[in-house]
């Protein structure tokens, strides 16, 4: 008899239901894989059914390879064990026996991304596309989405119509159909699909494989979408029992496909079906539960259930607002190091944003305070594509070196190809001078080139003169760099949504740089992004995660702080824009970010004008829904209309941590004439004057003068 002592008295009815159809609403932390796990072991033990035939299904190797250690470590003397594997693992299996029917060989080839790639790589050589204009990565995703719609190639032509750029991608979706029959090949995406089909097309092979299982079980069920969904019922079928667990408040994928309506509705297409509840969470403390359920209460599509924990603890969910994207990642980097003096390991803390763009302060803060980190599942903000290239455009400006130029010459796409770049090169060795002065020269080539070449270099000429005479502030010039070489034009025709917000987080960069260093030139902001994106130490077993709120589902930290909680960013923009169901799934997402903590969870604000907002920004909404009762708030006052954005008008009102203490009288001028400071990235400095909370300040050479804010996080007194 299965040992279900150690149970809660809902988990025990949701492992020992006598039920066919079965519905488990788990919410976070409520033991949802211990309770999957022990239902296959009840199964198993007291119920008589052969291992073999019980099928279940996750959506991650992770999960999968964690179910099997946990049930084989529960059934030590079964001889065969259950099928445990991810849906796409399960598809290979069944297609590898039965694909023949579908004019495939048994041994077909199953591409990966990186075959995915190569075969776009071919049909770019033939179509002269390039990798800049149509990444892999969004033409992928089309291709996906046709096939997931059953949209065929000629489907996908007549959708297009005139417009070049679907037309462009119906071509290359063609070109690669045709290469997938060539090969006799299938990817991810049609693993599922084409077992759909088959057994649709197919009915004895539907059956054969639904007398193969006894009995379905379908882990993360709010996260599949309308396909998976199907392939579940195919093999359920009339006779096998069916078993589901998810929580609808978790679905945060939808942008994949996902339906929450698909668990919502479960009863709808299995009638008897008995709906059993988690609500005891075993994770967090109360305020951290309470506060999440108050937020995630206001979602009217939803499945109501009283989430609780018997993990009490006293420290409320603190809010902190504060003047600037910059401020809140100083205040955020040192409130980590405050919190690893005293003990705890950077491990036990990770640091949670909306968006990939918004790493970009927090980085930059983290190498301030020296503290270890990594991007979980993502790539370190000056390390991305878009944003090495976009800063090779300002080195144009600066200093016109031949690796800037060598990158962006093409990029958008001109024309300019790899012979045309040797040939420059060439010259430019020759004659022991820069490839820009040989372009400037321009005696090389004649009619189209000629002209592409005339063309870019009166644009970057312009932008020189521009920045020489003063005509405008740095990050204003940047702006209309990125409009004018047409690079913010490739990136939306590309629907590049998310590079394109690292371009705009960018231009942010350098405007904050303008503002905290009026005297600061373009050479002295290329050598300080120069200083950051150099520091790439290889952190120790020790050190924070910063990560996307969706990589972290799944996961769960002792310590979490979820920043940039700001109306247009969480929740997101675009998902405000579609309304009442935009802003539902962003709730969803707030409620997965805010049960990743243990312990103590920080959600923290900048005020001040966003660019990418365009806009100032306001207290997320989702602030506001926290049960008071759970949150104490600090920082400037929330009932200020207008957040300030100079450093030195931000007020703090905690006393505890080392970064209050250095701000917490900003609003006077702080420094001394005579008085020596240390620099985060100038070094040591002795303040020459210091006139409205602005300090002019001599550093060691090469630095020089440096007008710098008397409270910047960066700065700080030597004792």
């Amino acid at each position: 008899m299965t040992d279900v002592s150690l149970l809660n008295e809902n988990q025990k009815a949701a492992v020992l239901s006598d039920a066919k159809y079965i519905r488990v609403i788990a919410g976070a932390g409520s033991g949802k894989t211990r309770v999957l796990t022990m239902r296959i072991v009840h199964l198993i033990e007291d119920c008589g059914i052969y291992a073999s035939r019980i099928l279940a299904i996750t959506f991650t190797n992770k999960a999968a390879n964690e179910m099997k250690e946990r049930v084989s470590r529960m059934l030590e003397d079964q001889t065969y064990s259950p099928w445990v594997s991810t849906i796409h693992s399960l598809c290979v299996r069944i297609l590898r026996e039965d694909i023949e029917v579908m004019g495939y060989p048994k041994n077909y080839t199953i591409m990966d991304a990186d075959d995915q790639k190569t075969v776009l790589r071919e049909a770019y050589k033939q179509m002269n596309l390039d990798t800049t204009s149509w990444p892999y990565g969004g033409m992928i995703d089309y291709i996906s989405n046709n096939k997931a719609a059953d949209i065929s190639v000629e489907k996908a032509f007549e959708m297009a119509g005139d417009y070049s750029a679907d037309r462009t991608r119906a071509k290359v979706y063609e070109f690669y159909m045709n290469r997938q029959q060539n090969l006799q090949a299938l990817d991810f995406d049609d693993l599922i699909l084409w077992t759909v089909r088959m057994f649709r097309r197919f009915p004895h092979i539907l059956e054969k494989w639904q007398n193969r299982f006894r009995c379905v079980l379908v882990d993360e069920f709010q996260d599949i979408d309308a396909l998976q969904y199907e392939l579940i019922r195919q093999l359920t079928g009339s006779d096998n029992m069916l078993y589901v667990v998810g929580d609808p408040d978790q679905t945060i994928y939808t942008w994949r496909g996902a339906d929450v309506n698909i668990i919502m509705n479960f009863t709808k297409d299995y009638p008897d079906a008995e709906t059993i509840i988690l609500n005891e969470n075993y994770r967090s403390t109360n305020m951290i539960l309470n506060g999440a359920n108050s937020v995630i209460a206001n979602n009217r599509n939803r499945m109501k259930k009283d989430l609780y924990t018997n993990r009490s603890g006293d420290a409320k969910i603190t809010h902190f607002a504060c003047g600037s994207d910059e401020y809140q990642a100083a205040w955020v980097a040192s409130k980590i190091s405050e919190l690893h003096r005293k003990g705890k390991n950077y491990l036990d803390m990770a640091v949670l944003y909306r968006s990939n763009y918004l790493s970009r302060a927090l980085e930059k803060a983290m190498l301030d305070e020296r503290i270890p980190y990594i991007i979980y599942g993502g790539i370190r903000f000056y390390e991305r594509k878009e944003v090495k290239d976009a800063l090779c455009y300002l080195r144009m400006i600066a200093s016109a070196d031949d690796l800037a130029l060598q990158r962006i010459i093409n990029t958008p796409k001109r024309g300019i190809g790899a012979r045309t770049v040797d040939t420059i090169a060439e010259r430019a060795r020759e004659d022991g001078i820069s490839m820009y002065e040989v372009l400037l020269d321009n005696d090389l080539f004649s009619g189209r080139t000629k002209t592409t070449l005339q063309n870019f270099t009166a644009k970057v000429e312009r932008w020189r003169d521009i920045a020489a005479k003063r005509e405008m502030e740095i990050w204003k010039l940047f702006e209309t760099i990125i409009e004018e070489s047409g690079y913010r034009a490739m990136l939306e025709e590309a629907g590049e949504h998310d590079r394109m917000e690292n371009i705009k987080e960018l231009i942010d960069d350098v405007r904050e740089f303008c503002e905290n260093d009026p005297d600061g030139g373009l050479d002295e902001y290329l050598q300080t992004v120069a200083l950051y994106g150099d520091r790439e130490e290889t952190p120790d077993s020790d050190y924070v995660q910063l990560m996307t709120v969706h990589a972290a589902k799944g996961l769960e930290f002792d310590t979490v702080f979820v920043t940039d909680m700001n109306d247009g960013i969480f929740p997101n923009e675009r998902a405000m824009n579609e309304g009442s169901r935009g802003v539902e799934e962003e709730r969803r997402l707030a409620y997965v970010a805010f049960t990743r903590a243990r312990n103590k969870l920080y959600l923290t604000e900048a005020g001040g004008y966003s660019y990418i907002l365009q806009r100032n920004r306001t207290t997320s909404r989702f602030i506001n829904e926290i049960d008071e009762a759970c949150i104490e708030h600090t920082g400037i006052g929330l009932n200020q209309k207008k957040q300030e954005t100079a450093m030195s008008s931000v007020l703090f009102h905690q006393s505890s941590s080392s970064f209050a203490d250095r701000l917490s009288k900003t609003a006077a001028p702080q420094l001394k004439k005579g008085e020596m400071v240390s620099h985060a990235k100038f070094g040591d400095g002795v303040v020459i004057k210091c006139v409205n909370g602005i300090a002019e300040i001599a550093f060691p050479y090469p630095h020089g003068v440096k007008k710098i804010a008397s409270g910047h996080p960066s700065l700080k007194r030597k004792k």
